[in-house]
């Protein structure tokens, strides 16, 4: 069980009791503060990165890089999958700015 140090006399009780063994004082309530929110920011990365992965990937898997990759690459990847990532990315960073302008 966890514990804490009493205010008053400074020696260890246990969290769930509401008074004091040793120095019967009544101990205060320890509420836990709430991070702050970072409104959004961590969204909008995660949105941009996932739309510059899209453009590596259709990039990559469309033939339109110089280098050839050792492996095929099946259309769907570049006419559906990879357009799909980057408008996830997009709609994520759209909800991103929301929450950051909402605040």
């Amino acid at each position: 069980m966890a514990t804490r140090q009493c205010p008053f006399c400074g020696k260890s009780v246990f969290d769930a009791l509401a008074q004091c063994p040793f120095c019967r004082e009544a101990l205060p309530e320890v509420t836990l503060a709430s991070r702050p929110r970072n409104g959004g920011g961590g969204k909008i990365r995660q949105g941009l990165l996932y739309m510059l992965l899209a453009a590596v990937i259709h990039y990559f898997a469309g033939g339109h890089s110089p280098m050839q990759l050792p492996f095929p690459i099946a259309p769907l990847v570049t006419i559906y999958l990879s357009p799909l990532l980057f408008l996830s990315g997009l709609g994520l960073g759209l909800h991103g700015f929301y929450l950051q302008h909402k605040t």
